[in-house]
């Protein structure tokens, strides 16, 4: 009897129309037993989903700021610095030297002061510096000032030690105008 009933109404419905529309009854089992199917197509899912994560990353988190607005700089008077230049007497000394020969050290320097007032403070306190200076130049060898790096340090050193021995004024920097080794 089941079986008239579906002649019949296979019959009575026009071809094409029932068969085309519904689907098969084993296809969603078969699409879901391949799993070479499911492994690619969750692949492709998996990519599609971090290429759109990372593209919403980078064009709202990353997006760069607005360039700051130029502003036109005001006109600044040109005045010369505040600088003033002091200079130190010659210093002679004699350093020691690889082979035990004597061998002597001629300096001369200037020392660059923020303001002329402090030239005369200076001029006070110039005993206490050409002792620092002599103390110290008196301990090199000449291998301390071989090339520039020696003169660099030796610059440094006498800055630090200048600024100690003129505790109350800033000495910005050691200049060597002549420096003769013999």
């Amino acid at each position: 009897m089941a079986k008239e009933k579906k002649q019949a109404a296979a019959e009575a419905a026009p071809e094409g129309t029932a068969d085309a529309a519904a689907p098969k009854p084993g296809f969603a089992k078969k699409l879901l037993g391949n799993k070479k199917l499911l492994i690619l197509g969750g692949a492709g899912l998996l990519v599609l989903l971090l290429g759109g994560g990372a593209g919403f990353y980078f064009f709202v988190f990353s997006a760069k700021p607005a360039a700051p607005e130029m502003k036109t700089a005001e006109a600044v008077p040109i005045t010369p610095p505040q600088i003033a230049y002091f200079d130190v007497p010659d210093i002679i000394v004699n350093i020691q030297s690889a082979d035990g020969s004597p061998a002597y050290l001629k300096l001369s320097t200037a020392l660059e002061l923020n303001t002329a007032e402090e030239k005369a403070g200076l001029t006070a306190l110039m005993p206490r510096i050409t002792d620092q200076f002599q103390g110290y130049l008196r301990e090199l060898r000449i291998d301390d000032l071989k090339g520039s790096a020696g003169v660099l340090r030796l610059k440094e050193e006498l800055l630090r030690r200048i600024n100690v021995a003129a505790a109350p004024y800033h000495v910005r920097d050691v200049l060597l105008k002549e420096m003769i080794v013999q």
